[in-house]
């Protein structure tokens, strides 16, 4: 069988061979690679992510109804029928556990933000790998923000797609999630991640450099899936939030690293390393962006590496599959690398120079091979544009 045309002109055909006509247009919202900046979101830090080149694809066309029509090329048998009134937190339609929770909680987000969402037809495609770490969720969102804004005439700024997006994860999903993968679906920029302090809102674009430095960001995904619909994620954002509450600060962004003698007489261990882990990562932040503007992309190795040291024994949210990746793409060469994404599972990111590129790809497959683990996938991405609209 010959494989699916997953161009733009393709979806706008499978479109129309489904629902019986074109669409108005295709819209696209890229995953995300977080280069450093992990569960700092939530606790109104810095992060520092990027667009990559793996998008999500909506083809959507306007009902003359409240009635919604839902349909992915993952399954292209399937056509998913919802009405808009029935979206949102607590209502038949609210917290589905499949794919189109997203969108419909889209939907209803940019409703409660005043926007007169029309009924509509969506067909979805995807290269962002799921339960990757690569921030799937966001891509779809994204894109089904920027269509359905657009397609009812709102003027909503980037920023309030990206906080539609949010509260749809948040509020429909079930997913507490931080701001980050929205705003990097959104604001990403061609060759450079977005410097974003989560407490403002205010973002800064910062070159990295990658070809010039001679370095392949290459994303090795464990498949080990994870969902932040699940317990760990939510565990560790109210553990943040009991710390916080408990020092008397409005969150861990208001701590500094020589802060944290203090802060470890007054909690008990476990609290104390996931205060630990917050504190330092804004720090690593805030050097990396030192080091980009610097001597440039090869100078944050470490940084990356010490990222991963701390989510790995303060905060707690990595596993064997990851720590074999980075401890293999570490020895064969990488430059820096840790785990990305809310951990549980998901992906590690390395920075590799182009001439080790193939060395660390076969190292990692090699010592998965020789613990019995599935095989992984590596796969380079590159820093790319925001969501936005292909035709």
């Amino acid at each position: 069988m010959a494989e699916p045309d997953r161009s733009p002109a393709g979806l706008a055909d499978e479109f129309a061979r489904i629902f019986g006509h074109r669409p108005e247009g295709i819209w696209a919202g890229p995953g995300r690679v977080n280069l450093i900046g992990e569960h700092t979101d939530y606790n109104a830090g810095y992060v520092l992510p990027f667009a990559i080149d793996r998008q999500t694809c909506v083809a959507v066309a306007r009902r003359a109804d409240r009635s919604v029509r839902l349909a992915t090329m993952l399954s292209p048998h399937e056509v998913s029928a919802a009405e808009l009134d029935e979206a949102g937190p607590g209502r038949p339609g609210g917290r589905a556990r499949d794919w189109t929770a997203y969108p419909l909680g889209v939907a209803w987000a940019l409703g409660e933000a005043g926007v007169d969402v029309p009924g509509f037809e969506m067909l979805v495609d995807s290269t962002v790998p799921v339960g990757a770490g690569l921030s799937s969720s966001a891509a779809l969102e994204c894109a089904a923000a920027l269509a359905l804004a657009e397609l009812a005439g709102a003027g909503l700024s980037l920023p309030q797609l990206a906080a539609a997006g949010q509260r749809a994860e948040n509020d429909v999903v079930g997913a507490p999630t931080g701001i980050m993968d929205q705003t990097a679906s959104l604001l990403g920029r061609e060759g450079a991640a977005v410097f974003l302090d989560c407490r403002s809102g205010r973002t800064e674009t910062v070159p990295l450099r990658l070809e010039a430095a001679g370095l392949d960001c290459l994303v090795i995904d464990t498949k080990v899936s994870h969902a932040h619909a699940d317990g760990g994620y939510a565990d560790r954002r109210a553990a943040c939030e009991r710390a916080a509450a408990l020092l008397g600060v409005g969150a861990l962004r208001d701590l500094a690293v020589s802060d944290l003698p203090a802060v470890r007489r007054r909690l008990d261990g476990t609290a104390f390393r996931r205060v630990r882990h917050v504190v330092t990562e804004n720090a690593r932040v805030l050097e990396a962006v030192r080091l980009l503007r610097g001597p440039g992309p090869l100078a944050v190795g470490g940084v990356l590496d010490a990222g991963h040291a701390s989510l790995r024994e303060d905060f707690e949210v990595s596993c064997p599959e990851l720590d074999l990746a980075v401890e293999a793409a570490r020895a064969a060469g990488a430059a820096g690398a840790r785990m990305t994404g809310g951990g549980f599972g998901g992906c590690v990111l390395a920075l590799v120079p182009h001439a080790r590129l193939a060395a660390v790809s076969t190292a990692v497959a090699d010592a998965f091979a020789g613990r019995g683990y599935a095989a992984p996938e590596a796969f380079t991405v590159r820093p790319s544009a925001g969501a936005r609209r292909l035709s």
